[in-house]
């Protein structure tokens, strides 16, 4: 299903819809991702406007954050209930801040996807008591509109990690980062 998250009312319908349909949902993967033109390539920290800052945040977080929690009551009724929530490796904070970190740091999404990551950890750990496994997944540089032509990835490839945390076993991780098989450092 897709939706726009910035949207409350396609929000609301789209929970309506699989409550109608479904009665609950078992695998929620939030792929919502912006960044703002003007900001890419850049350490913008000293000249982000705050619209392009909102706007971002209102896509990249927010939005996953109203959905998700819209969607909760049916996931907590699936048997083995799965939040996979796409952020990415611009989201650590701890390759940020390494040595030899990234030297690409566009501010606006950057912040917001490591809102996302703490968002997972702060849910994983809400839910640890139930059979919902939350987890966060970075995909990889990704052929889309978002990612460009010169991106090294098909989108059929970005979405391994996603289906792979949507599909883990009752054993699986929960509250964790992964791009692949490899777990990412927050």
């Amino acid at each position: 299903m897709q939706l726009d998250v910035t949207r409350p009312e396609q929000i609301r319908k789209a929970t309506s819809d699989i409550k109608r349909r479904y009665g609950k949902l078992d695998i929620l993967v939030n792929n919502a991702g912006t960044s703002i033109d003007g900001e890419s390539g850049q350490n913008s920290t000293e000249t982000i406007t705050s619209k392009a800052l909102r706007k971002t945040f209102d896509v990249n977080f927010f939005g996953l954050v109203e959905l998700t929690q819209k969607l909760l009551p049916l996931i907590k009724k699936s048997a083995a209930g799965r939040i996979v929530n796409v952020a990415s490796i611009l989201g650590s904070m701890a390759i940020h801040s390494s040595q030899g970190g990234m030297s690409y740091k566009p501010f606006a999404y950057d912040a917001s996807k490591t809102g996302v990551n703490v968002f997972t950890i702060h849910l994983a750990a809400a839910l640890s008591e139930t059979n919902v496994k939350v987890n966060s997944a970075h995909p990889g540089w990704v052929k889309t509109d978002m990612g460009g032509l010169g991106a090294p990835l098909s989108t059929e490839i970005g979405a391994r990690t996603a289906v792979r945390l949507a599909t883990v076993g009752a054993d699986g991780p929960t509250g964790k980062f992964f791009h692949g098989d490899d777990e990412l450092p927050w």
